[in-house]
């Protein structure tokens, strides 16, 4: 793109910064995009959440518009995505990058009829099996995969091969990274002494998290402590948590803790980090908590799952256990706790695997290239009057 140019104007859609988990990760790439070359802007359907204060100080944009339609009845499609088109329009977006979570195809063609050259999707996580999921990839100009997993079991077919970019979350190295302070205390607080051993984890009290799994293989090992750290999003779950801590008489070594938003001096609180995501449910796309634990130089163990598969080289920078095997959960651990050489040696392997290939610059760097790539380095397609526009 010759210095002249104005930037290309990429929208980026995600539900909404209240509930999505994935709006911090998508932040993280859209406040790092070189300026000079792009100029974002995001649109939600339901304004609201914290992080909505900083994107806005930052200077990006934030629409609350329709960005998808109710795909049914079909009579009633062409006229929906015309209407919300309409709204789209005078923005002049060059691309449109979805972070939507599903499979709906009406933004695509939203996109397409208020003028966008582009429309790109995110694959978060591991769910398909709807039809609907196979339209959507029909209608993408690029696709974003986060994990080898996708590549083989959602777009293995020559047509969609060629879409398929393979695009992991990437950390900040400089934020999650050894050394860090225990400035939250959390050990003098909870009355816990240098050597006692603290096992954490990062994930909402949901069910696919897997904190069910984690809190029976603590029960197997004694005197190890568990922090927990995330919302009590599904109460129903986070009640039989409880209850699960008290039939297994591990009560009092099990710490809840809801919402910790200084992760990196919560992970200087651990001697071992885990992710116990259960196989059954969506499973885990590109696990973030994995990724700033392992920056942080933190040994970790994680189910034997796509996402995590790819980030853990299985005995050399992490393990890798079974899904749903509290036992095999149990050995890992009791085999870290009694090798203090061992979690030095994974954790450091661990922050070398993620500086190497896990980084937030090389993120950010992937996605840049995605975009112009799709538009042909925009030599043709972005005219003079496509960048006048809006």
């Amino acid at each position: 793109m010759s210095n002249n140019r104005a930037p290309i104007r990429i929208l980026f859609t995600i539900p909404n910064f209240i509930t999505a988990g994935s709006g911090q990760a998508m932040w993280n790439v859209v406040s790092r995009l070189n300026p000079d070359l792009f100029s974002p802007a995001i649109c939600v359907l339901k304004r609201g959440g914290a992080l909505e204060a900083e994107i806005e100080a930052a200077g990006v944009s934030i629409l609350e518009l329709p960005f998808i339609v109710p795909a049914r009845p079909l009579h009633r499609l062409p006229a929906a995505v015309i209407r919300a088109a309409r709204r789209f329009r005078p923005h002049g977006f060059h691309i449109w990058h979805s972070y939507h979570y599903g499979s709906d195809y009406t933004e695509p063609i939203i996109a397409r009829l208020a003028g966008a050259r582009a429309w790109v999707y995110t694959k978060k996580n591991m769910s398909w099996g709807d039809r609907a999921w196979h339209v959507r990839t029909a209608l993408a100009s690029r696709i974003a995969a986060q994990n080898t997993a996708m590549l083989t079991r959602f777009f293995a077919a020559p047509r969609v091969q060629r879409k398929v970019r393979m695009v992991p979350r990437g950390v900040d190295v400089k934020k999650f990274r050894p050394g860090t302070p225990p400035r939250l205390g959390l050990r003098e607080k909870l009355g816990l002494s240098a050597s006692d051993i603290v096992v954490g984890c990062v994930a909402h009290l949901l069910p696919v998290k897997g904190q069910n799994i984690l809190l029976q293989a603590a029960a197997k090992l004694d005197g190890v402590h568990l922090v927990l750290a995330g919302k009590r999003l599904d109460e129903s779950y986070a009640s039989a948590l409880d209850a699960l801590c008290s039939s297994l008489g591990i009560a009092d070594r099990v710490h809840f803790l809801g919402q910790v938003n200084d992760i990196a001096a919560f992970h200087a609180e651990l001697d071992i980090f885990v992710l116990p995501t259960l196989a059954r449910f969506r499973m885990e796309g590109c696990p973030v908590a994995l990724l700033e634990a392992m920056a942080s130089g933190l040994p970790c163990i994680a189910t034997d799952i796509p996402g995590s598969q790819d980030i853990i080289e299985a005995g050399k920078s992490g393990i890798l256990v079974p899904a749903e095997d509290p036992s095999a959960l149990a050995r890992a651990l009791q085999q870290l706790i009694a090798d203090p050489g061992r979690r030095q040696a994974l954790g450091a392997a661990a922050r070398r695997r993620i500086v190497e290939c896990y980084t937030i610059e090389q993120e950010v760097a992937r996605h840049e290239a995605l975009y112009l790539e799709v538009l042909n380095n925009s030599s043709v397609v972005l005219s003079g009057s496509d960048l006048g526009r809006g």
